[in-house]
């Protein structure tokens, strides 16, 4: 690795980044079209505001890669907690729908278990 690509601190120079992947729950392809370019959007104004830097985004319909470059005073469940809640938070706040559609389906998931967990203890 080149000189330049290093961060100076006071006492020293590091280099931090993490490749992170996450899905979307139940991993339904939902970040297609229109909810991939916000995605996008968002997520690069969340490292701007975090003193982030993105080195590589990819936004596939069932899954996210991102390899950011980070400061040296972040832990890495810090890094992935902020990118998951914001993003999350402001793709419901632009698309209702789709916060809608996960809530419906944690719904039907659970009265389907409560059903199983039901029948399984009436016998």
């Amino acid at each position: 690795m080149s000189e330049e690509q290093y961060h100076s601190a006071s006492h020293c120079k590091y280099l931090i980044q993490y490749h992170i992947i996450w899905c979307p729950k139940f991993r339904f392809s939902v970040l297609k079209g229109d909810v991939e370019d916000r995605l996008k959007q968002i997520l690069q104004k969340i490292c701007d505001d975090y003193n982030y830097h993105i080195k590589a985004l990819k936004v596939m319909p069932d899954h996210i890669h991102i390899f950011v470059d980070v400061p040296q005073t972040v832990a890495p469940c810090d890094v992935v907690r902020t990118l998951k809640s914001i993003s999350a938070i402001e793709l419901f706040k632009v698309y209702p729908k789709l916060k809608q559609f996960y809530a419906n389906m944690v719904k039907r998931i659970f009265c389907i278990y409560s059903r199983a967990y039901q029948r399984s203890y009436s016998n």
